[in-house]
């Protein structure tokens, strides 16, 4: 049996469930692909819980459900490319994460992506769409989170094999060398 690669989609394109996550500090908003990458989703929004991290767990039960093989996590810069208070913020969200999925023993790799401006076209999206500035709140982090997503799967089409940063989990949750180790090699 032979399998077709979608019109446009690079050969190496390896197939599986992806999703997008664009963290923000109230709100999370996530979406998910079809196994091919060919269309990019909202799933839902959910309230960020800085204390009992149950939106992480939400996303963990999530991508163990969906059977995901990668997690495209939204790392805000500036236009000029710096990051500021919100990006050390998603990494931070993005590590637990990481950690989550590992003591879950699921393997999903943690990736950041730039998301320069997602939140901004989520917005003008959901105006053109015909939603009304009062309503955004509920779905624009899913808006923003397809963004994020469907740029991620824009360059895999692309050929690109490492899309974003890959963050692993920490030492304690998988014995491997901690992200803050001196001796850890770049």
């Amino acid at each position: 049996m032979t399998t077709s690669v979608p019109d446009g989609q690079s050969s190496g394109f390896s197939r599986g469930v992806r999703l997008g996550v664009d963290v923000g500090a109230v709100r999370v908003g996530l979406a998910a692909c079809d196994p091919d990458g060919i269309l990019a989703s909202p799933v839902r929004t959910l309230e960020r819980d800085a204390k009992k991290n149950r939106d992480i767990r939400l996303i963990t039960r999530e991508a163990e459900e969906r059977n995901a093989v990668q997690i495209f996590v939204g790392l805000p810069r500036t236009l000029k490319g710096a990051e500021t208070a919100s990006a050390e913020f998603a990494r931070g969200f993005a590590g637990r994460l990481a950690d989550s999925l590992a003591r879950a023993g699921i393997a999903c790799e943690v990736r950041l992506v730039d998301e320069r401006l997602t939140t901004v076209e989520a917005h003008r999206s959901l105006r053109s769409a015909g939603l009304s500035t009062r309503d955004h709140r509920r779905v624009v982090d899913q808006v923003a989170a397809v963004g994020i997503l469907e740029h991620a799967l824009t360059m895999l089409r692309r050929g690109h094999d490492n899309v974003g940063e890959l963050v692993p989990p920490t030492a304690e949750d998988r014995g491997g060398i901690r992200r803050d180790d001196p001796n850890r090699s770049t």
